[in-house]
């Protein structure tokens, strides 16, 4: 019997490097090649940039680059800017910048490529290199294996110092991404500027602290509440915006009398939203919401993953509109909205990907495009969420064994949910009667991850609950 414990989302592995399709992630320090260290910094950077050079096959290249807050960001970004001007390539540096404005740059600028170099929703020490192509959004699986191999074979070389890149430091890309937002036909600045919002937020000490006031202020909100927003990287609580690490701002909320409340994670990309009574709205039902508003204005079909809420499905099939999933990741929550010509999509961690602006989560576009239609139904916050279909979903982790048979556990699960409609495009999802289940491995953390959905907490726990028992029990 393999045994695995549960862990809670305080607990990380304490050290790690983490290698994946979709960059490289770990804390940093330590021994190479078991931590984030300059070397793995440097030989993961050379191989990102020497893809790109055969990906492109041009003599010149141009990369952008931007971080959030972290204290570590600095030195990451020296090394990876250092590295990059080392293979010739050119460098545009957008010093402390959300991912979805590096994402945006990249296309904004007709750039190669470009690195985030944030570890997004992890603690502080954590840091990472997350790696976008030339349409500003995250590799392929293809194309991320491809780089994986160049960073093990040490396949690089770097070129002598009269043919060095150049660097060059832009700082107005921020701005610009928020005249994009202001810009869409479904952003409606004069009815948000007549609601007169009083909004607070919490943006963890990074990069949302720089950019959400000056959004909101564009946007014509009346007064801005201000928390966690020096972006020294100092977080002030666990980053990752579930309830158990948004108290703090709840309790901003009801003191100072707002009528929103916006949270963002270190990188910008994931949105939840506080209630004027303090309650949370709902990481899942971020998209939820914003896409009503937007299937409201322009009907079309909608994507999310499988671990996403089924309320998404039932609201876009209330406007006779169709609704598909992908499997967990970005990367495949784009492909899908490609392939399916989506209106709205994106992930129930609070990830809107409103394809209008660009195809990459964008808590920014999901604040202006809330504030919209909340703004024209003129509700209240806490009223709007009681419109969708009521909906839980328990999320579990196990640590992940690196001697155990993943397969094995699956088809123990299947077998024991042989009569319900099952989906192995990631890890295994089983539909329910009032939700579903999937198991799932972390592309980020070495872990598992359960989540089960259900119309209240005790149906959702008891299907997380059975699902652990067969684990542990193989």
């Amino acid at each position: 019997m393999i045994f695995l414990h549960l862990c809670n989302n305080e607990n990380l592995i304490d050290m790690a490097l983490i290698k994946s399709i979709s960059g490289i992630r770990g804390t940093i320090g330590g021994k190479p090649g078991e931590n984030l260290t300059p070397i793995d910094i440097v030989k993961f950077a050379a191989a990102y940039g020497t893809w790109a050079r055969l990906r492109n096959k041009k003599s010149k290249l141009k990369i952008i680059v931007g971080r959030d807050a972290r204290k570590s960001g600095s030195l990451v970004n020296s090394m990876v800017t250092s590295t990059l001007r080392s293979l010739g390539i050119d460098v545009i540096d957008l010093g402390m910048a959300t991912t979805p404005t590096v994402e945006i740059a990249v296309t904004g600028t007709s750039a190669d490529g470009g690195i985030i170099i944030t570890a997004s929703h992890n603690p502080a020490e954590w840091n990472a290199l997350k790696l976008l192509n030339e349409k500003g959004e995250f590799l392929s699986a293809l194309d991320g294996t491809k780089v994986l191999e160049i960073a093990a074979n040490e396949d690089f070389e770097f070129i002598s110092n009269d043919l060095t890149g150049s660097l060059e430091n832009d700082h107005t890309w921020g701005k610009k991404h928020v005249d994009l937002i202001l810009a869409l036909d479904l952003v409606d600045i004069k009815s948000i500027k007549k609601a007169q919002f009083t909004v607070a937020i919490d943006c963890v000490n990074s990069v949302g602290g720089i950019i959400l006031p000056q959004l909101l202020k564009s946007l014509g909100v009346a007064r801005v509440l201000e928390l966690n927003t020096i972006p020294d990287g100092n977080f002030a609580h666990n980053p990752e915006p579930l309830p158990d690490n948004l108290k703090g701002i709840s309790e901003f909320v009801v003191k100072g009398g707002a009528d929103i409340g916006f949270v963002v994670d270190p990188d910008v990309d994931r949105l939840a939203i506080i209630c004027e009574d303090g309650t949370m709205f709902g990481e899942e039902y971020t998209l939820v919401s914003v896409s009503d508003y937007i299937l409201k204005n322009t009907p079309g079909n909608t994507v999310s993953n499988l671990s996403s809420t089924k309320a998404l499905r039932d609201i876009t099939s209330g406007y006779g509109c169709e609704h598909y999933s992908a499997s967990v990741g970005e990367v495949n929550v784009v492909a899908e909205m490609k392939n399916r010509n989506a209106v709205i999509g994106g992930e129930g961690n609070g990830g809107v990907i409103y394809p209008k602006l660009h195809y990459g989560r964008d808590a920014l576009a999901g604040i202006a495009l809330f504030l919209s239609h909340i703004a024209k139904t003129g509700l209240k916050c806490s009223s709007l969420r009681k419109l969708y279909p009521q909906y839980v979903i328990a999320k579990r982790k196990l640590t992940l064994d690196p001697d155990m048979d993943f397969r094995r556990i699956t088809d123990a699960i299947k077998n024991h949910f042989k009569d319900h409609l099952t989906d192995e495009r990631d890890g295994l999802w089983i539909e329910n009667k009032n939700g579903w289940v999937q198991i799932r491995k972390s592309n980020t953390e070495p872990i598992i991850r359960i989540y089960a959905e259900g119309r209240n907490i005790r149906e959702a726990d008891e299907l997380a609950d059975t699902v652990i028992e067969i684990v542990k029990e193989k």
